[in-house]
């Protein structure tokens, strides 16, 4: 029987291993809305750029997340489903608004 014990305490110690290391890379992309901001965060937010970092990270951070891995604008297209538009928004050309992806890990 010692060897049995020996080997499912082995694989109860490898599986609390996969399960802890699953929760640690919990990760979850939230598309919203890239409003004009007056400071040009939006801007930054939609094109990557550094400076969007800190309101990325606020933004994962408000959600109970550590960071954001990645930031950028997504085109509609990309997105599954109807966007919502509101009933007074306008567009311009064939551009309702615009959305970002932020991607927030635990």
């Amino acid at each position: 029987m010692g060897r049995f014990q020996g080997r499912f305490s082995a694989l109860i110690a490898g599986a609390s291993f996969l399960i802890s290391s699953a929760a640690l890379a919990d990760s979850r992309i939230f598309i919203i809305a890239n409003q004009a901001d007056g400071y040009g965060i939006d801007q930054c937010l939609a094109r990557g750029d550094k400076c969007g970092a800190s309101a990325a990270r606020a933004y994962c951070q408000s959600r109970e997340f550590a960071q954001a891995t990645s930031y950028r604008r997504v085109d509609p297209d990309e997105i599954t489903g109807a966007v919502p538009h509101a009933a007074n928004q306008k567009c311009h050309g064939n551009v309702c608004g615009e959305y970002v992806a932020i991607t927030c890990q635990r």
